[in-house]
């Protein structure tokens, strides 16, 4: 029992629906959609969120926020703020497939092609910076513009500090192979050369926006990946309260592993691999389903064997798109999704 638990248990008795007749196993009423956050950054949340809005009325995101490059490491240096970029493309995914939804997931992803100093920023970012200098409150600002785009959910930062990403990587220098040198900053881990063994977030110990937490907490499912792993998926592991809250939360828990290893940070890892190196900056983390491409995992007993760890079952299925790229199809993805929802989770409440 860590010192924030009695932190956790407060958030966890003002979250709404808790304790009412009739409630399922985390406070839900008969005949509702599952609770669902999705936590990573990146393209790999984009397509998991892509996919659970298709399948759930309740979802949230839960978004790194230590993204250092382009647009949001310009924007990030000049004006202090937490980089949005990341937070963007969550609010995108979200948007639905009706024309308002396209054209606004159109327009928040445009870049500026120019000589000048908008070169290379996207409109998106822009508007999120804006009302957080307008309202002073992130939170407050992504949810208006969530309503203005209509996304099918809300987005949220696990942190209201921007972050910086640091690895412990071996052989990063290829002139001394056996060295481990610390490589500082998102885009710079996300590409690295070498074996990366470890990633720390400074501040450490940053603290957790509340409302990430308490979504956490009040959730049916709890979704973890895909997206780049070390720079992606396991910082939300290193924010002290939301690693509380997802240890804690009477949600289950899957992790969407990737289709294929990442260049540069998980160059030739194995899908087993991914969850080895998940359990050691999260020894306490329990799962309830694994989620990989039946076609991306050749050794399915040593992925079995490294889910068993986690308490977790392993469910295969078709999710990668059929053109060969190393992408999630969002429809496929959702059947997935539902499957798992359905059949380790509750079937009649939510159907």
């Amino acid at each position: 029992m860590t010192a924030r638990t009695p932190r956790l248990s407060r958030l966890r008795r003002l979250t709404p629906g808790r304790g009412e007749e009739g409630a399922g196993r985390s406070g839900r009423r008969r005949g509702a959609t599952p609770k669902v956050v999705a936590l990573g950054g990146g393209q790999g949340l984009s397509a998991s969120l892509a996919a659970l809005r298709r399948i759930t009325g309740d979802l949230t995101a839960v978004v790194t926020v230590a993204d250092d490059g382009g647009s949001s490491g310009r924007l990030r240096e000049e004006l202090g703020v937490l980089p949005p970029g990341d937070l963007r493309k969550a609010l995108a995914a979200l948007c639905g497939d009706d024309d308002w939804g396209q054209t606004w997931a159109r327009v928040i992803q445009h870049r500026f092609q120019s000589e000048g100093d908008l070169h290379g920023h996207a409109v998106g970012n822009l508007l999120i910076v804006a009302l957080w200098e307008q309202l002073g409150d992130p939170v407050q600002a992504l949810d208006l513009v969530g309503r203005l785009l209509g996304a099918h959910g809300r987005v949220l930062p696990m942190s209201a500090v921007p972050l910086e990403l640091q690895a412990m990587v071996r052989g990063h220098d290829p002139a001394r192979p056996e060295d481990v040198d610390t490589v500082r900053g998102q885009a710079t881990v996300a590409l690295t050369p070498g074996e990366v063994l470890s990633v720390q977030v400074v501040p450490s110990a940053p603290p957790a926006v509340p409302e990430a937490v308490a979504a956490v907490l009040d959730a049916d499912w709890v979704v973890l990946g895909p997206g780049s792993w070390f720079s992606s998926v396991i910082p939300h592991l290193l924010v002290p309260e939301l690693l509380d809250a997802l240890v804690e939360t009477k949600a289950r828990r899957v992790l969407s592993l990737n289709l294929a290893p990442q260049p540069g940070e998980t160059e030739g890892f194995s899908p087993q691999r991914h969850l080895e190196v998940l359990a050691r900056h999260a020894p306490k983390l329990a799962l309830d389903v694994v989620l990989a491409d039946e076609a991306a995992v050749p050794d399915r007993e040593s992925l079995a064997d490294a889910a068993k760890r986690f308490g977790a079952a392993v469910e295969l299925a078709p999710v990668a798109r059929q053109d060969g790229s190393p992408k999630h199809d969002p429809e496929l993805l959702a059947a997935a999704y539902d499957r798992i929802f359905r059949m380790h989770g509750r079937i009649g409440p939510w159907r």
